[in-house]
């Protein structure tokens, strides 16, 4: 689960590491005013929030000198379409504006502590040279990214702290703060289970104090049960369709295509995915509807691939292990005659009790496309979606 600016800054300040004073989110013009003063004198930065990188040059971020010029500036803001690469050129509504108090800024650095997946343990990235996308730092100067590994168990150690706070040109007093803020977030991407904590830029302010002026946050959607706070969080980059699943228990994530996917097992769904790319078709979505689903769930799921209007055939990928595909064949049946479905549909079962669950699916009288193999499957449901009215 990705977080908001103004939400990871909450975090943020939970565990002492420097912001800038903030006025909050408002998500109308109205609420500017008590926004502005409770952030403090002026100047203000009004920044989008959105998922997405590349806000300012998008238009997204915009400072304000005054109340009349914060007005302008919200006012363009909310309700705008933001676009940038990170968003592809259908962009994002904006729908709230975090309003903070502008800070002086010397210098900008850069700093984050990620997953390094190849060791298995957290790295502190740092570099002196803050406000670039890390990508294209990475691209064109990669001697420039400072590298700190991390015990997932203590965190990191002092030395190494210091060691990174003087490589970046620090003064002894700043990088002693510099010390505090990367042992605390460290600490926050350990005990929130991060996969990303991100700052940039680190300021140094006129004063020398360091402030994350931005903040990025990422954590695994899997260890949500020991995070009540985020967990009640609303998924603002799911759509309707992915929210109404999650409700019921079925993972399921959008797609472009028009062939809707239900499986059980993900690396079943994945490879069913891409052997509907490999025999010329795009899938519509990822489902999974669960190794022991029953006929709710799997009427729940026809149900929720057939909102998608750009469906022209649904292809059922289900491998009877626990439960036997007699069992699955009964769901099916009862699922098609809940949901009067009229696109394609094309089964392919395999595992315990396969031969029995064909001949009930021959049996019903249900217009349906059965197949013996994934590719036969694949192949049947791509020439079924290219035949289907437009």
């Amino acid at each position: 689960m990705k977080l908001l600016e103004h939400e990871a800054k909450a975090l943020f300040r939970s565990r002492g590491v420097p912001v800038p004073p903030t006025g909050g989110v408002i998500k109308t013009l109205g609420r500017l005013s008590g926004a502005l003063k409770r952030a403090g004198k002026g100047p203000w930065v009004l920044k989008a929030q959105v998922l997405a990188g590349g806000r300012g040059k998008a238009g997204g971020v915009k400072l304000a000198k005054n109340a009349s010029e914060a007005k302008a500036a919200a006012k363009a803001i909310l309700g705008m379409r933001l676009i940038s690469p990170q968003t592809g050129p259908q962009g994002v509504l904006v729908h709230e504006v975090l309003v903070d108090k502008a800070t002086d800024i010397a210098r900008e650095l850069y700093l984050s502590i990620v997953l390094d997946r190849r060791e298995g343990r957290p790295v502190v990235m740092a570099s002196a040279e803050g406000g670039m996308e890390i990508e294209q730092l990475a691209r064109e100067k990669p001697g420039a990214i400072l590298r700190e590994p991390v015990s997932p168990a203590r965190g990191i150690d002092d030395f190494q702290a210091r060691r990174m706070g003087f490589a970046l040109r620090l003064t002894a007093e700043q990088v002693t703060s510099f010390v505090k803020m990367v042992r605390a977030l460290t600490r926050l991407f350990i005990d929130y289970d991060a996969s990303l904590v991100e700052v940039n830029p680190l300021v140094v302010t006129k004063k020398g104090e360091l402030i994350a002026l931005d903040a990025k946050m990422s954590t695994d959607d899997n260890a949500l049960f020991r995070h009540p706070d985020l967990a009640s969080r609303d998924d603002i980059e799911a759509g309707a369709l992915e929210k109404q699943a999650k409700k019921v228990g079925i993972s399921y994530i959008e797609l472009d295509g028009s062939i809707g996917c239900m499986v059980n097992g993900a690396g079943l769904a994945m490879a069913t995915m891409d052997t509907v790319s490999l025999a010329g078709g795009r899938p519509a979505n990822f489902l999974d509807v669960g190794g022991g689903a029953n006929a709710d769930q799997v009427t729940r799921a026809f149900q929720i691939i057939l909102k998608d209007k750009r469906v022209k055939a649904v292809l059922v990928n289900i491998f009877g292990g626990i439960m036997k595909c007699t069992t699955i064949a009964d769901g099916v049946l009862q699922a098609v005659k809940k949901v009067h479905l009229n696109v394609p549909l094309i089964v392919r079962l395999e595992g315990t009790q396969v031969a029995e669950a064909k001949a009930i699916l021959d049996k019903s009288g249900l217009p349906m496309i059965q197949a013996d193999s994934l590719w036969d499957a694949a192949q049947k449901a791509v020439k079924a979606a290219s035949e289907a009215p437009r």
